[in-house]
Formats: structure tokens, C-alpha cells, sequence
């Protein structure tokens, strides 16, 4: 047995567990929305030695340049502030130093769900991924391309979580601006019979009804037009109603299985069969206007939520009413490849982005970049991952406490 250390060796051992396994001021667990915050120390994170913090901390600057604003969430009982104005003054620009910037600026906060008494479940969160798809289009409507991706209305309005309009749905996260007050905007089935009459302003138009979904769902996209320019359409809006994923659907109906359910395969199956296709499209009550942007050859990203260009295998999206833009997030797990097999996640990302199905504490959006082998490698990433969240540490270095 080896010597037993003498108490003065011991204690900054002590002092660490003690801060670590505080759950808050007095006493109070630390809680965002549904879940509990577990302190964890972020170098005892499997792959934190190895992951590229250099790629984490460019994308967490670039957020720095935008205004941060309070949500929701904050609010809550027992919830921690997510204020990242210390934090980005703080941020260096050596990739460098990144290692060093995150361990002393931040303290690390699994995300778990409290009632689960099996760990695994207790830390299980859900990620997908996307990308920006590259798709042929033109200016102009022609038998080959008849479909139109629109431009934004000039009578939608446009909610930040956690915003409502009176008289209207909560849930609803845009309204229709009308004489005197608002109204629920139409949906995606009224929309396509021409419910906004001469404020259906077509930018461009896509081959079918599948690719303007693709592009709808992804959030933005390059479009090719035939003089081989590309441009880019820009998500700028939605009409605020819910949400149905059709690749859902079609596993519900049984046109296809859930077991091997990729991107390609569904969409695929969509263009094969166009009148379901039609039909289900018409179930999904939400749609996504877009603006036309320059894509020139060195173009970044698209931009997301957050309002700064996405970089790929660094940009989350997250549930905007919970998290803070700019919030640095520990994933952990593992990923498919497209090859086939699996490969370790370890990595830290920004939260930059949001999305009408990402909804949750430990929900998360992976964006992987532009094109088809984007698309390829996003389609099959359905997992159980773990989430950790880094919240920016007090004045004078103190672990974050809940908001009074």
C-alpha cells in the first residue's frame, strides 16, 4: 500500500471536489429548462487533451462580435447566467492559448435529466447534423425548374424566444401583421395555394417541391443557376408554424423503414413517388423565407441564428429560448461515418444557431458544411450523445451561481 499523503497535500485535492460537487449557491441545484447541471471537471473529458481548441475558440470570437442578449431561460429558478461580455473581453487570439481560455474562463456543466436512475440515460442527449446543400436552380420559372423559394413578406413579423403577441398562441413564433393587430400566418399548405397573393416574391426556383423542402429544413443553400454563377438563399424568416418532420412521416405510413432512414434514401424515395411526396410536404404546417446573398469562390458559411457565418464540425444549433449564442458545448459520444463504422466524438463547439425541431436542454444541431459529402456524412447522424455546457465564470473566478 503506498504512503498515505499528509493532510496539507491533500487539500487542494479536497478544495477541487468540494467545488465541484457544489450545485450551486446555498445549496440550490444549478438548472436549465428540465435539466440538472452536474459540475465536471473539463480535463477529465475523454479527448479534451486531443480535440483542436484553436478551431472552438475562432468560431467563439467570431460570436464575441455580436450583441448578446438575455433568454428565457435565465429566468428560471436555479438557472445560472450565460453573460459571455467578461469572457470575450478575456479571449485571446493565439490558438495557442485556447486551452488555457477555456479551463480558466469557464466552468464545465454536464447537462443531465434528473428521475432517470440509470447514468447513461441521466447524461443522454439527442444529436443531429446538417449542411448546406448545393442544388440546380433558376431565375426564372421553366418547365425543368417551376418551383418557387420566396422571398420574406412584408407583413411577417418575427418573435425572439420567448416573445408572444396578444391574442395570439404562444406557441406561435411569428404573426401575420394585419390592421389594428396580429394574426396567425398562414401555413405551408395555404402558402403554396397562394394565400399571399402579391406578397409571394420568388427570388429563384428549384426543380421541385422535395429540393425547396431539402433547402427549407437545411435553413439556407447554394443554388447553381445554368450560366454557372451560384447564389446563395439565406434563411430570413418563417412563418412560425409548427414544425413535422416528413421523413417521419414516411417511416409512419410505412413507405419507409427507420433502420437505414439516410437523407438520400427519403429523398429519393420523395422524387420517385411525387403525389405522396406532395401530400406530406402539405403536412408540414411550417415554411422558411429566404434573401439572396453573393456566393463568392472563398465564401464562408452560411450565416446562422447567432449572425455569424457557420463553421463546419464547430457551429451547434441549440434551443434559443434555453442557451445563449456563443456558449461553448462539450460533445461526447460518437459518430457514424459515411464509409461505414463509428469514430470517437470529443469536441468542443459554439452554439450559433437554432432550429424549429431543436428543442430542449441536451438537444443539438451539428453543422458539417456545404455540398454533398456534408449532406452524406449529416443524413446519418441520429445519436444519443453527451452534452456539456461551459458557463462563463464570476468576477474574480468564482463558479457560476443562479440567477436571484
Amino acid at each position: 500500500m503506498p504512503p498515505r499523503p499528509a493532510l496539507p497535500a491533500l487539500l487542494p485535492g479536497l478544495v477541487l471536489a468540494a467545488c465541484l460537487a457544489a450545485p450551486g449557491a446555498r445549496g440550490q441545484a444549478l438548472r436549465v429548462g428540465e435539466a440538472v447541471l452536474e459540475p465536471v471537471a473539463l480535463a477529465s473529458l475523454p479527448g479534451f487533451g486531443a480535440d483542436d481548441l484553436g478551431q472552438a475558440l475562432a468560431a467563439f470570437r467570431a460570436s464575441c462580435a455580436q450583441e448578446s442578449r438575455a433568454v428565457p431561460a435565465e429566468g428560471g429558478p436555479g438557472s445560472p447566467s450565460q453573460d459571455l461580455a467578461a469572457s470575450c473581453a478575456a479571449a485571446p487570439r493565439e490558438a495557442a492559448a485556447a486551452r488555457a481560455f477555456f479551463e480558466s474562463r469557464f466552468t464545465a456543466y454536464r447537462v443531465t435529466r434528473p428521475g432517470r436512475e440509470d447514468p447513461a440515460e441521466r447524461r443522454a442527449g439527442f444529436l443531429t447534423a446538417y449542411f448546406e446543400p448545393e442544388l440546380p436552380g433558376s431565375p426564372v420559372p421553366t418547365a425543368e425548374f417551376p418551383v418557387p423559394a420566396l422571398a420574406r413578406p412584408d407583413d411577417l413579423v418575427s418573435f425572439a424566444p420567448g416573445e408572444t403577441a396578444p391574442g395570439l398562441d404562444p406557441a406561435l413564433r411569428a404573426a401575420r401583421r394585419l390592421d389594428g393587430g396580429y394574426g396567425p400566418y398562414p401555413d405551408r399548405a395555404a402558402i403554396a395555394d397562394g394565400a399571399l397573393g402579391d406578397r409571394a416574391r420568388p427570388l429563384l426556383y428549384l426543380r421541385d417541391e422535395v429540393d425547396l423542402l431539402l433547402l427549407q429544413v437545411q435553413g439556407s443553400g447554394r443554388v447553381r443557376l445554368p450560366d454557372g454563377r451560384a447564389l446563395r438563399l439565406a434563411y430570413d424568416g418563417r412563418n412560425g408554424q409548427p414544425y413535422t418532420s416528413v421523413a417521419r412521416l414516411l417511416v409512419a405510413e410505412g413507405h419507409l423503414p427507420l433502420e437505414g432512414l439516410t437523407l438520400e434514401r427519403w429523398t429519393g424515395w420523395m422524387r420517385a413517388h411525387p403525389e405522396t411526396a406532395r401530400r406530406l410536404i402539405r403536412r408540414n404546417a411550417a415554411y422558411v423565407f429566404f434573401r439572396l446573398e453573393e456566393v463568392p469562390p472563398d465564401a464562408p458559411g452560411p450565416r446562422g441564428g447567432g449572425g455569424v457565418p457557420l463553421t463546419p464540425g464547430r457551429s451547434l444549433a441549440v434551443d434559443a429560448a434555453l442557451w445563449r449564442y456563443g456558449l461553448p458545448f462539450w460533445l461526447e459520444g460518437s459518430l457514424p461515418r459515411p464509409e461505414g463504422g463509428r469514430e470517437p466524438l470529443g469536441r468542443m463547439v459554439i452554439a450559433q444557431d437554432t432550429g424549429t425541431a431543436i428543442v430542449g436542454p441536451a438537444r443539438g444541431d451539428l453543422y458539417l458544411g456545404t455540398g454533398a459529402e456534408a449532406g452524406r456524412a449529416a443524413g446519418l447522424v441520429r445519436e444519443a450523445v453527451g452534452f456539456v455546457v461551459l458557463l462563463p465564470r464570476l468576477p474574480g473566478g468564482a463558479m457560476p451561481e443562479p440567477v436571484r
